[in-house]
């Protein structure tokens, strides 16, 4: 059964954590987005949510980043993560915590795991030699290398070069069964299913044992008791999600809120999340995330994003040009969320104008201009349905039912699309009843109908609310929902009759395309 507000579970929602050796694209956006509306949509739920971001700050590319800055490591991650701090404002992220790997708490839970996983026998001392692409902060194997002009590169297209050096290594290995267990026994563990049968693929292939320190950079969590070695920046990394749920510092904490609801992710670190860090956690006997969720990635009118093309996608420009709203509705409705997707000036535009302006607006439009002028501005009674009406009262009262559904799986288009059909059908309503005509033959009749289609509306401005909070707080207001009536639970509850509406205004402005 779709989850409509009896569950109250605490909700612990992660993305990734950052590097800080660039710039925030329309990826990083992407993936908080769909963080933020899940965690919003829980909160409309009834649910306690813990909503973290947080920036990467350590190793050897973060390292050379500063150093080509002309910086100190520290001061450089200290001025580009608050890059990623502006985005959560522009982007208008709605997180409990940002957590950075350079603050003491985050040192604290990976020295307190290291020491975990040395008495559990699960590392070693050894040395490591290998393809390691530096941008990627990862080793490659020699069957996943391709070469050209005598360079040698990873799948990602980073470039590899030959290391060896003395390194710890973890006993991966040992959980190569343990792991496709578990992918066994919890088939929804990652999604989409295309992720999923990559990383058992992969698993299956064979685990080899995984380098986990390094001594040819500082910059990094130092080993306990070797100063030689700062821990690999994946094990560090990882460790972020524990650490902002309490380890080990607030045990209470992190009862409460480990383990995770869901990492989402970018389908580049699905390995990481999906058989690293499940296997540190198990072998340090805490349990694994609930689901890891890996998106794709986009391209720009059908071209890879690339620095070297010029073509990358900022997403504070595209707010300040179009809007907040309308941005954070395109992304996850123009794409299956877990598919490769375009990013189109005009579809962004087409959803907006027809979907948003036409369809919603405009709805929303006439329905309360209508009231305004033949019912004295006041709200109608609730109206039993008469037969014209069971049709759309029926898809009204499934709808926040198929939205959860969609939600609990990550289908945000699929969730938006079952709201805008139901949009669809309220605007062939109005048309087929007419209510403007029926002031003066049939008054009660005019009342019922645009009753009616308020209850509508405040059904979409409610479900609507995770996707677009300050047009569906606009709506809301304007349909005379007081701001504590705005949860999932409160749509059972009708609002009384004579409530006095505000003059409508609308929500979205059609957007002209460039000619």
């Amino acid at each position: 059964m779709p989850e409509t507000g009896t569950d109250r579970r605490p909700c612990f929602i992660t993305t990734p954590i950052y590097y800080v050796n660039d710039k925030p694209h329309i990826g990083h956006a992407y993936t908080s987005l769909a963080a933020d509306v899940l965690a919003r949509w829980r909160r409309l739920q009834g649910r306690e949510v813990f909503f973290l971001t947080g920036t990467d700050e350590h190793g050897q590319k973060v390292e050379k980043a500063a150093q080509d800055a002309g910086m100190e490591p520290q001061a450089f991650t200290d001025q580009v993560s608050q890059h990623f701090r502006d985005l959560a404002v522009t982007m208008g992220l709605s997180i409990d915590d940002f957590i950075r790997t350079t603050e003491a708490r985050h040192k604290l839970a990976c020295t307190t795991l290291w020491d975990k996983l040395v008495a559990n026998g699960e590392i070693y001392l050894g040395h490591y030699e290998g393809w390691y692409a530096v941008r990627d902060e990862a080793f490659y194997g020699p069957d996943e290398l391709t070469e050209r002009d005598g360079v040698k590169y990873a799948p990602s297209g980073a470039p590899v070069a030959w290391v060896k050096e003395p390194s710890y290594f973890f006993r991966l290995s040992a959980w190569q069964e343990r792991l496709l267990a578990h992918y066994e026994a919890n088939p929804d563990f990652i999604l989409p299913a295309s992720r999923r049968n990559e990383v058992i693929a992969f698993v299956k292939s064979g685990l080899g044992d995984l380098s986990i320190s390094r001594t040819s950079f500082r910059w990094g969590v130092p080993v306990p008791g070797d100063a030689a070695h700062v821990m690999y920046v994946w094990l560090d990394a990882l460790t972020n999600y524990i650490t902002a749920a309490g380890y080990p510092a607030d045990p209470e904490a992190f009862q409460k809120w480990w383990p995770a609801d869901i990492h989402f992710v970018g389908k580049d670190i699905v390995r990481f999340h999906a058989i690293y860090w499940p296997a540190f956690l198990m072998a340090a006997g805490i349990a694994p995330p609930q689901r890891v969720f890996a998106h794709g990635w986009w391209t720009n009118e059908g071209q890879k994003i690339s620095k070297s093309l010029g073509n990358v996608i900022d997403p504070v420009a595209l707010v300040a040009e179009f809007g907040l709203d309308p941005i954070r509705y395109f992304l996850l409705r123009e794409v299956p969320f877990g598919q490769d997707g375009d990013f189109s000036r005009a579809a962004l535009i087409g959803r907006n104008n027809g979907e948003l302006a036409n369809a919603l607006g405009n709805l929303a439009n006439r329905t309360l201009s209508l009231i305004q002028r033949n019912c004295d501005a006041k709200l109608p009674a609730p109206a039993a349905r008469a037969p014209g009406d069971a049709g759309l009262g029926a898809q009204l009262d499934a709808l926040a039912g198929q939205v959860a559904a969609h939600l609990d799986r990550q289908e945000f288009h699929l969730a938006l699309e079952a709201v805008m059909s139901v949009v669809r059908d309220a605007n062939g309503y109005i048309t087929e009843q007419a209510p403007w005509a029926l002031k003066k033959t049939d008054p009660a009749r005019m009342e019922a109908v645009l009753r009616h289609l308020h209850d509508a509306l405040r059904t979409f401005a409610t479900l609507l609310q995770p996707f677009m909070p300050g047009s569906m707080a606009k709506l809301l207001d304007q349909l005379g929902v007081p701001e504590q009536a705005r949860g999932l639970g409160d749509l059972a509850v009708p609002l009384p009759g004579g409530l006095a509406l505000p003059p409508p205004a609308p929500l979205f402005a059609k957007i002209e395309a460039a000619a």
